[in-house]
């Protein structure tokens, strides 16, 4: 029996869990059946508008807001993190993996098997960065359609049977023999792997409470520094095959996508929907499960599609200031991740085998950087100050990058701590994920900000590569001056939406000052209701 304080003392409202027929106490289980007749008159005294709540959610929030104790909260988060986080850290892997075979087998043999050598030279040519930009011109096509349906079919299951389909084009690339074969896997990749972050911000959403939201999206994200480890040492292990029916890179795509299908045969059995789908709770559990990311405010789950709520969104600064966050960090990120092992080993002068063990050291920096963030943000509540923080250092990688003399065996040295500590924005990639599924209510026009999102993140990423020239190499001048410029205009984006959210939290403070009482509810009658955060005066926002 779970130990709960409910906020309403009214011992006759039929949603109380704790009443008892002969001392005003009776057990949770008894008061399912009440509880699932009366839900819609209970819900409806309570001041909640229940024609606004999605009629699964209904069936397990009740009108009174109850007490969850820290050791019962903690309790239900360990069980969420066994059966989602569990998934969503794996799968982030799996993908940050999967995509980081380009890098990898840039230096394994691939583009000399498929002619993508200058020829006469030792220069990859200009259709190598395609190869990159292809995936995320392909999420820019699908990513509000594969919102719509995230947002209307049962997330798990979707995301399941994506896990297999990227998994099995993966494997298709061993059999790639020219340019215009791994353009085709590439694109049908990029469609696959499209479901895997906007699934993840709204199960985050769903499953956890804002403050824990900020952890558990850093916790799958920094699977990308993971993959530079794990990647590294298997990429190494692969190129020490030399004989056999396949190429060291091939046999390094037939195995990834094998264990990618296996995986998501097991996401589509051990993963649950939503907590009012998950058979493998207890009824009361799935109750506890919902009332505990009631403060969140930000909706459960609603399928009816609010044109009302496009709007929001599209005039909504928070969406821009989001979207520009992702441009600002991804068209770094995907040209640095492009061409990684291409910089370390050409410009930086490491051979192939010392080039895939320091990609580990990367992957250990990066993983620094994101916990060393979180942590900043737990102890001190401010992610846009700790954005900031983090931007500082790439700032002066870039300049090391662009001025330091590349001779000397100390210069490689320097040079290459430099290009690692150019990957710190990542922090503000992750917070800003974070705070849109904290910040956004309302499902329609979370799927809205969320697709805008990824458009801008798959714009950024299909840029990214475009920018290290062929004719530019081996130092990238032009691609690091770029990136410099994105640093500069990202620091302007976060100081604008600091602003702009410390504004709006103290015109509902004084709301609230005022009397106006939903401005000030204790209760959340209304969290339920599927209300934007815009709409919501009792909404406040994290920054």
């Amino acid at each position: 029996m779970s130990n709960l304080e409910v906020a309403d003392p009214d011992i006759n409202n039929p949603l109380h869990p704790h009443q008892d027929d002969a001392a005003g106490k009776r057990s949770f289980h008894d008061v399912e059946i009440s509880r699932k007749e009366s839900h819609v008159d209970g819900l409806e005294k309570s001041g909640a508008h229940y024609d606004k709540i999605d009629h699964e959610v209904a069936k397990y929030a009740g009108g009174a807001r109850i007490a969850i104790t820290t050791e019962e909260s903690t309790r239900l988060r360990k069980m969420i993190d066994k059966r989602v986080l569990v998934v969503m850290i794996t799968t982030y892997f799996l993908q940050a993996i999967d995509k980081g075979t380009m890098s990898f087998s840039s230096i394994m043999g691939l583009p000399q098997d498929t002619g993508l050598m200058i020829p006469g030279t030792s220069k990859l040519g200009p259709q190598w960065p395609w190869l990159t930009t292809c995936i995320y011109i392909a999420i820019l096509f699908v990513e509000y359609p594969q919102n719509y349906i995230i947002a209307r079919v049962p997330v798990a299951k979707y995301l399941g049977f994506s896990i297999i389909a990227w998994g099995a084009i993966l494997a298709c690339h061993a059999a790639c023999k020219n340019f215009a074969g791994l353009v085709v896997a590439r694109t049908l990749l990029g469609i696959a792997e499209s479901t895997c972050q906007p699934a993840f911000v709204v199960l985050s959403s769903m499953w956890y409470r804002r403050e824990e939201q900020a952890s558990r999206v850093t916790y799958w994200y920094m699977m990308n520094g993971a993959q530079q480890i794990v990647g590294g040492l298997l990429a190494f292990c692969f190129t020490l095959i030399k004989t056999g029916p396949l190429k060291s890179w091939q046999w390094l795509f037939m195995s990834y996508g094998i264990v990618s299908i296996f995986f998501g045969l097991f996401v589509l059995w051990w993963m649950p929907d939503s907590p009012m789908r998950a058979k493998c709770f207890s009824e009361e559990d799935k109750h506890l499960m919902v009332e505990r990311v009631r403060d969140n405010q930000t909706g459960m789950q609603n399928r009816t599609f609010k044109k009302e709520q496009v709007y929001d969104a599209l005039t909504d600064p928070q969406t821009w200031c989001y979207a520009g966050i992702q441009l600002c960090t991804t068209l770094p990120t995907s040209g640095l991740g492009s061409f990684a092992n291409i910089i370390i080993s050409g410009s930086l002068g490491f051979s192939v085998l010392q080039t895939q063990l320091l990609a580990m050291v990367l992957g250990a920096y990066i993983i620094i950087v994101l916990l060393s963030s979180v942590w900043l943000v737990k102890k001190w509540n401010q992610n846009t100050l700790t954005m900031l923080g983090f931007v500082i250092p790439s700032f002066v990688g870039t300049i090391l990058l662009m001025t330091i003399p590349n001779e000397t065996t100390a210069q490689h040295v320097g040079l290459l701590l430099s290009y690692y500590i150019t990957l710190s924005f990542w922090s503000a990639q992750t917070l800003g994920l974070s705070m849109m599924s904290r910040n956004v209510g309302g499902q329609t026009k979370k799927s809205v900000v969320v697709a805008i999102n990824f458009i801008f993140w798959s714009t950024g990423n299909a840029i990214g590569p475009q920018v290290f020239l062929a004719t530019d190499a081996p130092r990238y001048f032009i691609a690091f001056a770029t990136h410099i410029g994105c640093y500069a205009l990202l620091v302007i984006i976060i100081l604008y939406f600091r602003w702009y959210l410390t504004r709006q939290n103290k015109k509902r403070d004084q709301l609230a000052a005022a009397g106006v009482a939903e401005a000030h509810d204790e209760n959340m009658v209304h969290a339920f209701e599927d209300l934007t955060d815009r709409e919501n005066p009792n909404f406040r926002y994290v920054y």
